[in-house]
C-alpha cells in the first residue's frame, strides 16, 4: 500500500493550515479532515469554467476573475476555450499554493500561470471585487466549499447580499457571476435574487467522466 506523504504546509488568515499530500502520482490539499481538492476529481471544477465562458460567448475581449487558484483546473479549463484577446485575473490568497503549482506540482499547471493572458493576484480575491466595479463579464468564485467560509470566516463576506451586490457591480452589463458549491442552498439562491441576478443551478458532477458526487454551480446574470 502506498503511504499518503506529506508535501507542504500552508497557513491561511484565522490561523487555519492548508496541508498539501502526494499519494503515488496523485495531489490533494486537505483542511482539517475536509480533502479540499485532489487531482483525482476535478470536472466540476473545470465545468465551472466552461459553462461560464459559454455564458459570456458574445463578449468582446472579455475578462474574466477566478477566485482561488487551487489546483488550476478551472484557469485550465477556461484558457483552453477562451479567445487570445481575453484576459482572466486570478486572485489566490494563499502565496504557498501558487508555490506548489509552481514547485511540485507544475505538472498539473502545465504552464497555465504563465499564458500571457493571465494577471496573477497574490491576495485576497474580495478586495479584487471591491476595487474593481464595471470590470469584469465573469467572476467565477470557488475559494470555499459552498456559500460559507468554511477555508476563511471572512469569505462570508462574498456570500452576504452585500457582497453580493457589489459582485454584480463589479460586473459588465450581462456580466455572471458563477459560484461553486458542493451543495444545494435555496437560502443563497434566494440571496442572489435580492441581490437583482437572475440565477440558474446546474448540477454537475465531480468527475470528469461524468460520476462521482453531485455538485452544484449557480450561474447569475446581473440583470
Amino acid at each position: 500500500m502506498i503511504a499518503r506523504e506529506l508535501i507542504g504546509s500552508a497557513p491561511i488568515p484565522g490561523g487555519d493550515v492548508l496541508r498539501l499530500y502526494r499519494h503515488g502520482g496523485d495531489f490533494m490539499i486537505v483542511l482539517d479532515r475536509n480533502e479540499l481538492m485532489s487531482t483525482r476529481v476535478y470536472g466540476s471544477e473545470a465545468a465551472l469554467a466552461t459553462m461560464t465562458c459559454e455564458r459570456i460567448a458574445a463578449a468582446r475581449q472579455p475578462h474574466v476573475l477566478i477566485g482561488g487558484y487551487g489546483m488550476g483546473y478551472t484557469l485550465r479549463a477556461a484558457l483552453a476555450v477562451l479567445p487570445g484577446d481575453a484576459a482572466v485575473t486570478v486572485a489566490e490568497l494563499v502565496p504557498d499554493i501558487i508555490e506548489w503549482a509552481r514547485g511540485p506540482m507544475a505538472g498539473v499547471a502545465n504552464g497555465c500561470l504563465d499564458d500571457p493572458r493571465v494577471r496573477l493576484i497574490v491576495g485576497d480575491v474580495v478586495k479584487v471585487i471591491d476595487t474593481s466595479p464595471g470590470t469584469f463579464d465573469a467572476i467565477l468564485l470557488d475559494v470555499d466549499n459552498g456559500p460559507d467560509g468554511l477555508v476563511r470566516a471572512d469569505n462570508n463576506r462574498l456570500y452576504s447580499r452585500r457582497g453580493l451586490g457589489v459582485a454584480r457591480a463589479a460586473l459588465r452589463p450581462g456580466g455572471v457571476l458563477a459560484i461553486w458549491s458542493a451543495a444545494p442552498d435555496a437560502g443563497f439562491v434566494r440571496r442572489l435574487g435580492e441581490a437583482g441576478f437572475a440565477v440558474d443551478e446546474v448540477i454537475v458532477r465531480a468527475r470528469a467522466n461524468g460520476k462521482g458526487a453531485r455538485h452544484v454551480i449557480w450561474f447569475a446574470r446581473a440583470d
